[in-house]
């Protein structure tokens, strides 16, 4: 397998930390506000990356935070006039429900930020005594000129950054360039530390939860491209400081999802909310609109391309349900795969996760299954295809027929076949109320 390693700009052949097993960490959300079709994509991608490495007999080990406590949480909470926790936790709910909606398995650990403070105060300090951070003023920094490959993973030079637009401008700091580690603050939540009442820096929630769960470098980091700079140049400047060691073999980094060419953003408003779209859309239809784009190629979000792909959706799952059906009646229970497709579509998939490809390889079986006329070929494609959609997220929760159901639709097939058509029409109308059509 071959994965492309944002830090590189190279796709590398992957060699986990530990033989059979993967650790990997990916950035979650801030949870002020419901989650909108972009903040989607990642959630989705890594779902895939955990279910094919778990295919391939990895012990997978999947970690994404939960950012409680933030600017933009105390901003929302004032607005609302609801204390911060209720705000977080109502916002993290939504989260869990609107993941699992998009076909989502939840990753193995969610951790909040809020629970690992004292992590953060012992990890900070520990930066202080080594002197990559310093206490000045009402705040902790980061000393970034300590870090001789500062920019690498960004591919940022510190010298072309544009202080007071790109960098904050902040007469406390040695250089323009260092971050917040902790800061004092007399709104919203804040915690005891020996700096003063405050709260933590987010690139060091996700640093010290990282370090804190695995202990030791990990197999991929991943989350959105916009987190490249800063958040995870600086995660990964603070691990080289404190643990003296890499934080991850690989970086992974999702492409952004536009909609009408402009960054979908919640401040600017031209959003459309996770649980809104799957109002009008089943989640398969969304999984395959991301996936079938290459995860780190942007998306141009349209109404005419969720058409697009909800069509798509409709004609997989009508040629799947016809193959269950033939299966069914045939009482065919046999289970068969088509070896050299899986082989094709793991090869897809090999390749920094073509799904593009690898969903190739399923449009081929569909086509022959569909042509075929011979139920245990019907059977190898239906099975073949339902695995693979399954590594993909895509379920088709097809119950199995009752006597009454199968019995019903041999009526209908046998009616046409005679040329009934009136009484075809009624046992059709029935077995669509059913749920068999």
């Amino acid at each position: 397998m071959k994965l492309f390693n944002t830090l590189s700009g190279e796709k590398e052949v992957f060699k986990p930390v530990h033989e059979n097993k993967l650790t990997m960490y990916v950035c979650g959300p801030t949870v002020y506000n419901y989650i909108h079709i972009g903040n989607a994509r990642p959630v989705v991608f890594f779902d895939v990356v955990k279910r094919y490495f778990t295919y391939l007999g990895y012990q997978v080990t999947y970690v994404s935070n939960i950012t409680d406590v933030d600017d933009k949480i105390i901003e929302e909470s004032q607005k609302l006039k609801i204390d911060e926790k209720v705000l977080t936790q109502t916002f993290t709910d939504a989260f869990i429900k609107d993941s699992i909606a998009l076909g989502s398995e939840l990753p193995d650990l969610m951790p909040k930020a809020t629970n690992y403070i004292a992590d953060m105060i012992f990890y900070i300090n520990d930066l202080i005594e080594k002197g990559y951070a310093y206490h000045s003023g009402d705040s902790v920094y980061f000393r970034v000129t300590r870090i001789k490959d500062y920019g690498q993973l960004s591919k940022q030079v510190l010298e072309n950054l544009n202080v007071g637009a790109r960098i904050e401008l902040d007469s406390q700091k040695e250089t323009p360039f260092d971050f917040t580690l902790w800061k004092q603050t007399s709104e919203g939540i804040a915690f005891d530390s020996p700096w003063g009442k405050g709260r933590p820096g987010w690139h060091t929630e996700c640093a010290v939860m990282n370090h804190t769960i695995f202990n030791h470098k990990i197999d991929i980091h991943g989350g959105g491209s916009d987190l490249k700079f800063p958040h995870h140049e600086n995660e990964m400047a603070q691990s080289c400081a404190h643990d003296n060691h890499e934080l991850a073999n690989i970086w992974m980094h999702v492409g952004r999802l536009n909609f009408g060419d402009q960054k979908m953003s919640k401040s600017v408003g031209n959003i459309i909310l996770v649980k809104d779209l799957l109002e009008s859309y089943e989640y398969q239809s969304y999984r395959l609109l991301l996936l079938s784009h290459h995860y780190r190629q942007p998306i141009n979000y349209t109404d005419e391309l969720m058409k697009q792909f909800d069509n798509e959706w409709q004609r997989i799952k009508r040629a799947m349900k016809q193959a269950f059906l033939e299966i069914s009646v045939n009482k065919h229970n046999q289970v068969d795969l088509n070896l050299e497709a899986l082989e094709q579509f793991k090869s897809a998939m090999d390749d920094d996760f073509n799904v593009a490809n690898a969903l190739s390889v399923i449009y081929e079986q569909l086509k022959n299954m569909n042509r075929s006329k011979d139920v245990k070929e019907i059977a190898i494609g239906y099975h073949t295809i339902a695995l693979m959609l399954r590594i993909l997220g895509i379920e088709l929760d097809l119950m199995p027929l009752s006597k009454e159901q199968i019995e019903q639709y041999l009526a209908w097939q046998q009616a046409r076949a005679e040329k009934r058509y009136q009484e075809a029409d009624k046992l059709r109308i029935q077995l669509v109320e059913m749920g068999v059509l």
